[in-house]
């Protein structure tokens, strides 16, 4: 199938020119970037306190990081040229690319939701077979199942080409009419690979939001505080709002890809139709970060954190540059502080000194006492006479 006719390349030019989303694809990227590195950044500082569930989370950073360094920066190209930048090779490895890591992200959320659902209402299922080996065997099965998937049309079975506003490439939906290989592959990744993921994510959450309202209910109507699981509430609404955020960002491209599956004709719907559903999937890697940032404190402690740590080298000089400019304050501070020091220091030396001269005098007045008993006792008579002489012996 070729890439585009010289009529289609005329009006995707001039929607694209018409429309230029390309100012809007850099920004989104930029956040795209900034956000999921943060949270690369963040899962490595603290990778030796992770739990095994959280490394879905990582798989899912990665998923987003990876699309925005590999993928995305093509799209963005072809939107300034007006038009795909490339020729097929450029668009199997673009559709190659993106259905790999949208499958592996679909993939992704839904082990995330099923895991969430069996430790939240089956925790001995989850104790005995979710553990931290099990879990980097789904991380792997992901990427494993989303590659060979993908790789199928490279053998005939589908094929990668350009959307119709021609700004990025994807798996030829209309290959339906084609050939009964291109159909079989055309439903299976609908019915296999979308919606049975999706149905999976949409029943695990709904069972999981039932449980944690019934738990809450049941402690409230006793009038127990539920500060235990406080935790595991907040980690359940933020799952939550990921998987909501990723079904709603692909529902409208699903849906128009499915409308796309039974009209033979190429003008059946406009192109700007199809862009915005496009566009409107590939923010969903956008926003993931902020659902992490918000409701888990402990990304929130690492960013303030990992931002501390920065702050005293870009505000080291300035402390500097205060201090030689009142430089006699710092001295005149420094010396009240010495002389406070000495007489602390002079203080304590006379405490230690009159505390010792008070213990010699008793040891002094103890030694007179009994050497006073003892003359009285033993030699009163001479110590009366040998007074008196003494007394008397200045006037001889």
């Amino acid at each position: 199938m070729a890439l585009n006719s010289s009529g289609d390349n005329r009006t995707v030019s001039a929607f694209t020119s018409k429309l230029t989303p390309a100012a809007d694809i850099c920004v989104g990227l930029v956040i795209l970037f900034v956000g999921n590195g943060l949270v690369l950044v963040i899962c490595y500082r603290r990778r030796k306190k992770m739990v095994g569930s959280e490394l879905l989370c990582v798989n899912l950073a990665v998923v987003d990081f990876l699309c925005c360094i590999c993928f995305y920066p093509l799209s963005i190209l072809s939107s300034f040229h007006h038009g795909w930048l490339g020729e097929n090779i450029t668009c199997v490895y673009y559709g190659l690319g993106c259905y790999i890591f949208g499958l592996c992200g679909m993939f992704t959320i839904a082990a995330i939701s099923i895991i969430r659902y069996l430790k939240t209402c089956h925790r001995s299922v989850y104790a005995v077979w979710l553990k931290g080996p099990n879990i980097k065997i789904a991380c792997c099965s992901t990427w494993l199942i989303a590659a060979v998937w993908s790789s199928f049309p490279l053998f005939g079975w589908g094929e990668y080409v350009p959307e119709p506003y021609g700004l990025s490439c994807t798996v030829a939906w209309r290959g339906y009419h084609t050939s009964a290989k291109d159909a079989f592959y055309v439903i299976c990744s609908f019915a296999c690979f979308t919606m049975v993921p999706i149905l999976l994510i949409v029943v695990s959450q709904c069972q999981i939001l039932y449980e944690v309202s019934r738990f809450s209910h049941l402690l409230s109507a006793r009038h127990i505080r539920n500060n235990l699981r406080y935790a595991e509430k907040q980690l359940s609404v933020m799952f939550f709002c990921i998987s909501l955020g990723f079904i709603i960002a692909w529902a409208p491209y699903t849906i128009v890809s499915f409308l796309f599956i039974f009209h033979k004709g190429s003008q059946y719907m406009a192109p700007e139709s199809f862009v915005f559903p496009a566009l409107f999937a590939k923010s969903s890697h956008i926003y993931n970060p902020f659902i992490y940032f918000y409701f888990n404190k402990l990304f929130q402690k690492e960013l303030r954190c990992l931002l501390l740590s920065f702050w005293p080298r870009s505000g080291g000089n300035q402390v500097g540059v205060d201090i030689a400019e009142v430089h006699q304050y710092p001295i005149h501070i420094q010396l009240q502080e010495r002389g406070c020091v000495q007489k602390k220091n002079v203080d304590l030396s006379r405490v230690i000194t009159h505390s010792k001269s008070k213990s010699k005098e008793k040891e002094k007045e103890k030694d007179k006492e009994s050497h006073a008993n003892s003359n009285h006792v033993l030699s009163r008579p001479v110590y009366a006479c040998w007074g008196t002489t003494a007394k008397n012996a200045p006037t001889i």
